[in-house]
């Protein structure tokens, strides 16, 4: 029987695929300078109103990396207590991009702010209602009678009224102080209020400071908030270019942040005077990409159904949220990333 020589076939074989990984190598290469290649137009002025916190790392990023300016964009950020601050300075014509979270956008929405999203830069786990165990807080039934330090108009206090109820209490229970996000710390350990509602980096920096003297639970009971880039209907529809060009480079930002999350975390420290083990610590509570999907639209409904049971708005319907987001901007950026019904 004649014998079939192997060799040349595995040689081929050897070779083809060789010529497949270069070609796949070439290719790679070329499509990611492809999409690095710089904007080529007029640059145009942007300013974009936050809270500085990682939230927004995405934002930090394409400002660090300078994608924002390869993308034609000059870009002031102007730092607000809030989220819902930020928002108001859109509303005031402060700035032009805002982000906050989703329940700052049903509470506009509600009150027919003309506001729309057009992203989702990050869901996270990050507010806890902490108890000043020196004021005789134990349990979370101890708040009853209680003063509650928290941002009124924010998402914490969404988050309290849920966690008080799937505690079996209300708001009626206990009695809110309007405190702002820096002042929490201080109103807790002086007594000012008994406990608060607080979000990172507060939460660590009052674990810090009062240590043994806390107990802390997790006010957002496993629920994700989404924080959201936000501007007027009228601004979006004007800015549509801009829109998606602000979006695009938060696309590059989210591709350095997954190939170089090391490096993404150094400019989280840098940028808001954080610790790196402050920042190992609670990264995992963060997931930092572009979105919108029809859970965003669950928590507005959800959200906005709360408020009005709780007489905090003067609205009487739950709005239909589609007319508050605007998705051809990621459509066009990132179109995997879009799952909205209707």
């Amino acid at each position: 029987m004649t014998q079939i020589n192997k060799r040349p076939l595995k040689r081929f074989s050897i070779i083809l695929t060789v010529i497949v990984l270069i070609v796949a190598l070439v290719l790679g290469s070329f499509l990611y300078l492809n999409s690095q290649r710089g904007y080529v137009g007029n640059v145009e002025s942007l300013i974009v109103g936050m809270e500085p916190n990682q939230v927004n790392l995405l934002v930090y990023v394409a400002e660090n990396q300078s994608y924002l300016a390869a993308n034609g964009l000059n870009v002031t950020i102007k730092d607000y207590a809030s989220g819902s601050a930020a928002v108001n300075g859109l509303l005031n014509g402060e700035v032009n991009v805002a982000t906050s979270t989703e329940f700052v956008v049903a509470n506009n929405a509600l009150a027919n702010q003309g506001i729309q999203t057009f992203g989702v830069i990050d869901k996270f786990l990050q507010i806890y209602v902490i108890g000043n165990k020196d004021r005789g807080i134990e349990n979370v039934t101890d708040l009853a009678g209680k003063k509650v330090g928290l941002s009124v108009q924010t998402a914490s206090e969404f988050y309290l009224g849920r966690f008080l109820e799937l505690n079996g209490m209300d708001l009626d229970q206990i009695s809110l102080v309007n405190v702002t996000p820096s002042q929490v710390e201080d109103a807790l350990e002086n007594g000012t209020v008994d406990a608060v509602v607080a979000w990172q980096p507060y939460v660590g920096a009052i674990e810090n400071r009062l240590g043994n003297s806390t107990v802390m639970w997790d006010a957002q009971s496993g629920q994700v908030a989404f924080d959201c880039a936000v501007s007027t209907n009228n601004w979006i529809s004007s800015n549509p270019e801009l829109v998606k060009r602000f979006l695009n480079s938060l696309a590059q930002a989210e591709q350095y942040i997954i190939y170089h999350p090391a490096e993404a975390k150094i400019i989280l420290q840098n940028r808001l005077n954080l610790t790196a083990a402050y920042v190992e610590k609670v990264w995992s509570q963060y997931r930092f990409s572009l979105s919108l999907d029809q859970s965003l639209i669950l928590a507005m409904q959800d959200e906005s159904r709360w408020l009005i049971q709780n007489n905090l708005t003067n609205a009487t319907a739950v709005p239909n949220f589609l007319n508050c987001i605007y998705v051809n901007g990621l459509k066009s950026v990132e179109p995997e990333s879009v799952n909205i019904i209707g």
